[in-house]
């Protein structure tokens, strides 16, 4: 299968249709969480009480910087392609639902993406469970071999390849993970030149 025919298409967020702008080692220390942990995992872990009063702080965080994104190179090109050829479109983060809809009014990409098609950390389990992805494909009624994830990390990676969907890593500058990936693109325009392929 060509990427071109793959007609669902499903993107992380930061980093991949945004410049990434989280500083995460600083985030881990203002909330005091060890920098080895994983920050969604280590909240959840947390008594409630705690874990609500630093999800807050995070939300807050997260909504600065979602009001300042920019998109990444080629990103916005890319996108407006395919919804021009009429593919269905998702976003699966582990930001929350109303940042990414915030991010993509930022980016001036908020009419290519349904309400519903953006899931965020309290929709679905947070990447790399395949969970987001699955609920995505039984949404749209399409078997997941039909779409990709397209993402700048390796939970994408194996979000995708756990959820059995095609895989696309972006806007790195070379792939460390080849074994989890279908197709890998430089940047946005690199990736959407693909489509011609």
């Amino acid at each position: 299968m060509s990427l071109a025919q793959v007609r669902h298409w499903v993107f992380d967020m930061d980093g991949t249709l945004t410049l990434a702008v989280h500083d995460f080692p600083a985030i881990k220390r203002a909330l005091d969480i060890p920098q080895q942990d994983d920050i969604l995992s280590h909240l959840a872990a947390l008594p409630p009480d705690i874990s609500a009063a630093k999800h807050a702080w995070l939300l807050e965080h997260e909504r600065e910087l979602a009001l300042a994104s920019q998109p990444a190179a080629g990103a916005v090109e890319l996108v407006r392609e395919l919804a021009a050829r009429g593919y269905r479109l998702g976003i699966l983060t582990r930001n929350a639902r109303e940042l990414a809809h915030v991010t993509l009014g930022a980016i001036g990409l908020a009419d290519c993406f349904a309400v519903d098609d953006v899931l965020g950390r309290d929709e679905a389990p947070p990447k790399p469970d395949p969970g987001g992805l699955l609920k995505l494909a039984q949404a749209w009624n399409v078997d997941p071999s039909q779409m990709v994830m397209v993402g700048d990390y390796r939970f994408d990676l194996d979000c995708g390849r756990a959820a059995g969907t095609h895989t696309v890593l972006v806007n790195l500058p070379e792939n460390p993970w080849p074994e989890l990936t279908d197709w890998y693109a430089s940047d946005c325009f690199a990736l959407r030149e693909m489509l011609a392929l």
